[in-house]
């Protein structure tokens, strides 16, 4: 796509927009929206300016907003714009790559001083998370993990391309408390799906909590429940929160509905069974 993206083209596509306060110093001189402050991140994102992404980082740092306000309030929902847009094909995969690479670095640099800052007490539970193969997938289980990090969760990432079968005897051998998968793409269901299947078929693990996440289950209402996840957030502080408050929440056995439907449906056809898609 050769058009490049426009502030109107931001605030037709930039909805639900979390209140954040930007901008506003200690002598409480002015307050800037979250919409403008997003729209100078975002833009300057897209197009590389390493400078300028900097320093409206460092602007809001020095008028006192926190590492987690940041992460969740600013880079989070330029996240989801940055891959919507993609998606969407209204930005090039140039800038799509430009804005990833240079959001991962704010991100590591946020989150470094989020977590050694951090007074959270020690939650007692481990997370193994791992995420699709896509930029996006694992820029957005990033942001995800280090917030748990800092709430006092122990978390292993490992980040997407994983083998089934490797994940899987991850989680057999270390048995953590919970199993995060973050999922951005369509294309990366199947092997989630496939994955929790498998748990539960053999019995693995039933006390670790399969929790999702990512874009792909915020635009499919139900997804989460269908594929026999025991938890699922849309937002990574909703996640957080979840996961402290409802670790002892398991799917029902009657939960999972789409393995069901797979099973049946292969059980009429008398031609092999195609790979999902």
């Amino acid at each position: 796509l050769d058009t490049p993206v426009t502030a109107a083209m931001f605030t037709a596509t930039h909805t639900n927009t979390p209140a954040i306060s930007c901008g506003a110093s200690h002598t409480g001189v002015s307050t800037m929206s979250a919409e403008i402050l997003i729209e100078r991140l975002f833009e300057s994102l897209i197009s590389g300016d390493r400078q300028t992404a900097r320093s409206i980082v460092e602007e809001q740092t020095n008028a006192g907003v926190t590492q987690e306000i940041l992460l969740t309030d600013l880079f989070w929902p330029a996240y989801e714009l940055i891959e919507r847009l993609h998606r969407e094909d209204q930005i090039t995969t140039l800038a799509h790559n430009m804005a990833s690479r240079l959001l991962r670095i704010l991100v590591d640099q946020t989150s470094r001083e989020l977590i050694a800052n951090s007074d959270a007490p020690p939650v007692g539970r481990t997370v193994f998370a791992c995420c699709g193969p896509s930029e996006g997938s694992e820029l957005g289980g990033q942001m995800a993990v280090d917030l748990l990090e800092a709430a006092g969760f122990e978390v292993q990432f490992a980040g997407g391309g994983l083998p089934i079968d490797e994940i899987r005897a991850t989680v057999q051998q270390t048995k953590p408390n919970a199993l995060l998968m973050f999922c951005s793409e369509p294309s990366d269901l199947p092997d989630i799906r496939l994955l929790i299947d498998s748990l539960h078929e053999i019995g693995a693990c039933p006390h670790t909590q399969i929790v999702v996440g990512g874009g792909v289950f915020n635009r499919a209402e139900g997804l989460a429940e269908e594929i026999g996840a025991d938890l699922w957030a849309s937002h990574p502080l909703e996640l957080v929160d979840r996961m402290i408050d409802e670790e002892s929440v398991r799917a029902p056995d009657d939960q999972r509905t789409v393995g069901r439907t797979r099973k049946i449906t292969t059980k009429k056809s008398s031609k092999p069974a195609a790979k999902a898609a």
